[in-house]
């Protein structure tokens, strides 16, 4: 440590890069409070929390010509903090007891050049000590609380001011240099500071107890087992030089060489660790180091932004989608015949209404004649709400005065969601869900669209389908196609016609028996039955066409039934799959739109480190990061 190259001149300035961490920390900010439907975890929502502030913080910190550099002192209690940073000071500045070894309030050691607002906010609320050093004129050293403190605020306190380290100058002892709690801070930060460590204390230290291993060479190993393949290591006796310049009177700002404590043990480094910090981190030193910090935050960021961003589901909803045909399908029949189920009661009311509404077509005789046969036979169905003791079918729907198959069918509705179908819903999406999850569709992003689509209004859906079907049925039955519309053409031409032409050739056969006189039969005889022949031969032959169109054109429950049952089973498997056949892939969609503004965002802060990676290399600040 004691042949460090000299300061090499001054290097490009890192201003430029101010902006582009703004419009980072904006883009960041603005894609953590926006809506997602893939949610983040608490750990890496946190970790990008804690990016943007530090992103915030680095950018205001490189808008100034000359960056300052924090350096921050950490350890366990005893190993002499406070004392090192006396030595390096020249005086007490900060607490230091042989007592109760503890630092309660953090202590900034700048340059009085330095203007209070220009520190960071975590730094002002600090005991703030200037000097007038102009070897430190870049540099602020920082002497924080002992981190293993038993005093939880003493901890907090560590922990408002650590972010803002550029180097942490990692202070132990022989008894501290490995404990627990200061190596899985170590292990969280190393990543995003640089690194320098000292063994305090170095007279103190036992040489080759234990295992057989110096402090120092323990510490070396597992620095290399941990990515240091050269770590900064110093070895001082921090409480030899406050006593030296104590004695001399001049301080640690004098030159070293003036200040040679006595009996100082062999490999003592405090001597390098001054020039170091004088010398070694130039304005140079300092961009790279910055430069340093700052790309290792945005390689953290990138690898926080792939762990947050979500996964591509496309083919995974593809074949969500087809393997839900199969549970719509059957939930579609089985839903069909609850409908159908609620609407038996009624064979009379649908029967009656398909007849006046097919009678329609029919004129003259035959349509006075199905009118009066339709009327006398709806007449027990109708009279059932009418006269209380006739019975009345169970949870059934009221029969309308005048025949509303909207109405009619959200009575129906009512009745049947009332008995099944609210269950039904509720169990077909845990159904739908255990199928998707089959096809590697992640569930906490399909359930809520799932319990969403099942709190549709299924009864308003459900009676509207069954009002079109009841329409669709009627207008098919009324106006046919194919063979059907010509058999009832003919029916009914023959319907309108064949009634009237009887009558009239029975009258006609009436008047011509009549008024047939001649010299055989000067006084014909008319019986009633002859009187009665025009009303029995129009009967006979209305009757007969009625046969007829009973059997060709059938209106009753029974043969309309099939086809209801059809027409309706499709249409509600219909409406089902387009309530949730689209979910899968509107999900998907969602995500791979939120994918690509996670990457948009990997991209400019990957574009961002690669710039960075090359200003690391315009200086040997190696030794301050592990791999």
């Amino acid at each position: 440590m004691t042949d460090l190259p000299p300061p090499p001149p001054e290097a490009p300035l890192l201003r430029t890069l101010s902006p582009a961490l703004l419009g980072l920390e904006r883009g960041l900010r603005a894609w953590l409070d926006g809506p997602r439907r893939y949610p983040l975890s608490t750990m890496t929502r946190a970790a990008l929390e804690g990016v943007t502030v530090d992103l915030r913080r680095q950018a205001d910190a490189l808008e100034v010509d000359r960056p300052l550099l924090v350096v921050i002192l950490m350890g366990g209690t005893g190993v002499g903090k406070s004392s090192l940073l006396n030595a390096l000071a020249g005086g007490t500045i900060a607490r230091a007891s042989f007592t109760r070894p503890t630092t309660r309030d953090p202590v900034v050691y700048y340059h009085e050049s330095v203007k209070p607002d220009r520190l960071d906010s975590a730094l002002r609320h600090c005991r703030l000590v200037p000097h007038d050093r102009p070897s430190l004129a870049q540099k602020i050293l920082v002497d924080t609380p002992d981190l293993d403190s038993n005093d939880l605020s003493n901890r907090e306190k560590l922990l408002h001011v650590l972010p803002v380290a550029d180097v942490v100058l990692y202070v132990g002892s022989q008894e501290k240099y490995h404990d627990d709690i200061g190596w899985q801070l170590f292990l969280q930060q190393r990543r995003r500071r640089a690194f320098a460590f000292v063994m305090n204390k170095w007279d103190r230290c036992v040489h080759g107890a234990g295992s057989g291993m110096r402090p120092d060479e323990d510490l070396l190993r597992d620095l290399k087992a941990e990515g240091f393949e050269n770590p900064l290591l110093f070895r001082t006796c921090a409480q030899a030089w406050i006593d030296a310049a104590q004695a001399s009177g001049e301080g640690a700002a004098a030159p070293v060489a003036r200040l040679t404590p006595a009996n100082l043990p062999e490999g003592e480094q405090f001597a390098e660790l001054l020039q170091w910090l004088e010398m070694g981190l130039n304005r140079l030193e300092i961009e790279a180091i910055k430069a340093r910090g700052v790309g290792q935050l945005l390689q953290q960021m990138e690898e926080y932004l792939a762990a947050a961003s979500p996964p591509d589901l496309t083919e995974a909803a593809t074949r969500t989608r087809k393997a839900w045909a199969g549970p719509l399908a059957e939930e579609a029949a089985a839903t069909t015949e609850v409908l159908l189920n609620t609407l038996e009661p009624y064979q009379a009311e649908i029967e009656h209404h398909f007849t006046v509404e097919g009678q329609r077509r029919f004129r003259g005789i035959m349509g006075g004649y199905l009118h009066l046969i339709n009327r006398t036979k709806y007449v027990g169905a109708s009279l059932r709400d009418k006269v209380p003791f006739l019975p009345k079918p169970r949870d059934g729907a009221a029969a309308p005065a005048s025949w509303d198959a909207s109405r009619f069918a959200r009575a129906c509705s009512e009745i049947a969601a009332n008995r099944q179908l609210d269950a039904r819903g509720k169990a077909l999406a845990n159904r739908l869900l255990v199928e998707a999850d089959a096809q590697g569709f992640a569930l906490k992003v399909l359930a809520d669209p799932v319990e969403a689509a099942s709190k549709t209004d299924w009864r308003q859906r459900y009676a509207l389908a069954m009002s079109e079907v009841l329409h669709q049925v009627e207008k098919q039955r009324t106006e046919p196609t194919g063979p059907r519309r010509y058999v009832q053409a003919v029916l009914g031409f023959l319907a309108d016609w064949a009634p009237p032409v009887a009558l009239v050739c029975a009258i006609g056969y009436f008047l011509l028996k009549a008024f047939n006189v001649s010299q055989q039969n000067p006084a014909p005889q008319i019986g009633w039955l002859d009187l009665a022949l025009p009303l029995f031969v129009t009967l006979a032959i209305l009757v007969i066409l009625h046969v007829l169109i009973a059997l060709l054109l059938p209106l009753r429950w029974s043969q309309i039934r099939g086809e209801f049952k059809s027409r309706l089973e499709k249409r509600l498997q219909q409406e089902l799959e387009n309530v949730y056949g689209p979910v899968p892939e509107d999900v998907a969609a969602l995500l791979l739109a939120e994918r690509r503004q996670v990457e948009k965002l990997a991209g400019e802060t990957h574009e961002v480190a690669s710039w960075l990676h090359l200003r690391e290399q315009s200086a040997s600040v190696t030794g301050l990061y592990g791999k």
